[in-house]
């Protein structure tokens, strides 16, 4: 029998839904973790109650790519604080968010660590963590500085392919990969080939042609494919571990899945955009398709969105993310630069100087569960997976986020029965970012999640659409390393003589 004086909260008839199983069960809580899982587990008078009604309860989600309170690759204002973004995610099931902290050319990264770090700092809704985009592998940051960042509870950096202020030769890449490779990080790829991008631009403004819409001409699938390839040769040169972040192509999933089936450590995130959206929204009237310009850019082809949701159901993607990059339409310092930067004064504005990026940190689980799981596309399971379980895996977050199990974090979402549930209606004025349009704007979904706890407290409640959890609950999560595949390491694993063991 079970001390029903050890528990703070049981969630009483529920379905548990893990990456592997899903059993119907309570759950006991006691300062914020979960601590048994149990038919009728007792309860003192003095513990808090919560009937989930015979819905399913999956774990919190972890979205591992947001950008919060940062600057474009424009100088864009980004309009999401750390408040704002983390009281989006929490109020949509998602309990942890993983952003950016960018090194500036010339400088180290641990100072740009720290800095975000007080940002952040009691600011937050949810718990958080950070990657670090590194723009200047010198041989001092791969050697020392990466090796402080871990001892901070970093575990993971992100590189680019494009953007000038950003972009990293394919010897700097190697740089990087091997010292994440000897340090034990995982390496994030922002995959598209820069010079094509730049090149296809410029010949488009000798053009005239400047419209939203050509934001994805000067960035065809095949620039995604042809980075996305050459990032996984440049992986498997030194056997390191690498996620391709946002991808958006048949071209690019295929060249993943080949990687994959060919043993390789390569991992690959998608976003809800991808899945659901076509660049007919770049050509909404007047300059509203700027509100979708984002990189890669959502696709015309429509076999493209079906390759996405093949490749999130058969586990060539790893994780679903959203890439949440918010600029405010009406802000002269966010998509208005599209229009006020406009050397052909063009009406429908300039896609050039149009800052790329997109809300999605509200939407993200409740459009995975009810396009996915509701749809048929995917299993439950596989929805947990993608959601939650595999992020935490990747990030250094698992057990303690990302399942629901004994000695795990309490971070629930519970949904609706299939006889409670009722069509949801996604529009702007629901939404608790602080940007100020959604793309999936008038989108009716299946369902939205009916409660949200964090470690243990509620933190939303979807009835009254109201995020209870004050900014200062989320907490910084010191990260460990990645439980999903590594290096291989076998003798046979290099493509020629050269190895990194004998470095």
């Amino acid at each position: 029998m079970y001390n029903p004086f050890e528990f703070d909260l049981v969630v009483r008839n529920g379905i548990i839904v893990t990456a592997s199983d899903e059993f119907a069960c309570d759950i006991g809580i006691k300062d914020g973790v979960i601590v048994v899982l149990g038919q009728s587990l007792p309860a003192s008078p003095d513990c808090e109650l919560i009937d989930a009604e015979g819905g399913y309860i999956t774990p919190g989600g972890i979205d591992s790519h947001v950008h919060i309170n940062q600057l474009g690759s424009l100088g864009a204002r980004s309009s999401d604080t750390w408040t704002t973004g983390t009281r989006g995610a929490i109020s949509g099931g998602t309990t942890t968010v993983i952003a950016f902290a960018v090194q500036a050319k010339g400088k180290k990264i641990m100072p740009a660590v720290e800095e975000y770090y007080q940002t952040a700092k009691g600011a937050c809704h949810c718990d958080y963590s950070f990657h670090s985009i590194i723009t200047d592998p010198t041989e001092n940051l791969v050697k020392n500085e990466i090796p402080k960042m871990v001892e901070f509870g970093i575990t993971s950096v992100k590189i680019y392919m494009t953007y000038p202020l950003l972009k990293l030769s394919d010897k700097e890449i190697l740089d990087i990969l091997c010292g994440a490779r000897q340090a034990g990080v995982t390496t994030m790829v922002h995959a598209e080939n820069a010079d094509m991008i730049d090149w296809m631009t410029n010949n488009l403004l000798e053009r005239g042609l400047v419209e939203p819409w050509h934001h994805g001409t000067s960035r065809p699938p095949l620039i995604e494919s042809e980075a996305t390839n050459r990032a996984i040769a440049l992986a498997e040169v030194i056997d390191a571990p690498m996620l391709i972040v946002h991808v958006s192509s048949k071209e690019a999933t295929a060249h993943i899945r080949k990687a994959q089936t060919r043993g390789l450590p390569i991992y690959a995130e998608t976003c809800p955009h991808y899945a659901l959206l076509t660049a007919d929204k770049m050509h909404a009237p007047g300059f509203e398709g700027a509100k979708c310009v984002c990189a890669p850019p959502v696709r015309s082809d429509p076999l493209d969105k079906e390759s996405i949701w093949d490749g999130l159901g058969n586990g060539t993607f790893t994780v679903f993310s959203s890439d949440h990059a918010p600029y405010n339409y009406y802000d002269a310092e966010g998509k208005q630069r599209g229009m006020t930067n406009n050397p052909t004064k063009n009406p429908r504005g300039n896609f050039k100087n149009t800052p790329n990026g997109i809300p999605g940190i509200c939407t993200r689980t409740p459009l995975l569960w009810s396009e996915g799981v509701l749809k048929g596309r995917i299993s439950r399971q596989k929805f947990v997976e993608l959601n939650s379980t595999n992020a935490a895996k990747l990030y250094g977050m698992y057990p303690k986020k990302g399942t629901i199990q004994p000695g795990s974090d309490a971070d629930l979402v519970i949904w609706r029965t299939s006889k409670s549930r009722r069509p949801y209606t996604i529009t702007q004025d629901k939404l608790h970012h602080a940007a100020d349009y959604t793309p999936f704007e008038g989108m009716e979904i299946e369902d939205w999640p009916r409660t949200v706890l964090l470690r243990g407290k509620i933190a939303y409640d979807g009835e009254t659409n109201e995020v209870l959890a004050p900014a200062g609950s989320g907490e910084f999560i010191k990260r460990g390393f990645s439980t999903l595949p590594g290096p291989r390491g076998k003798s046979d694993a290099w493509i020629n003589d050269w190895n990194p063991h004998e470095m």
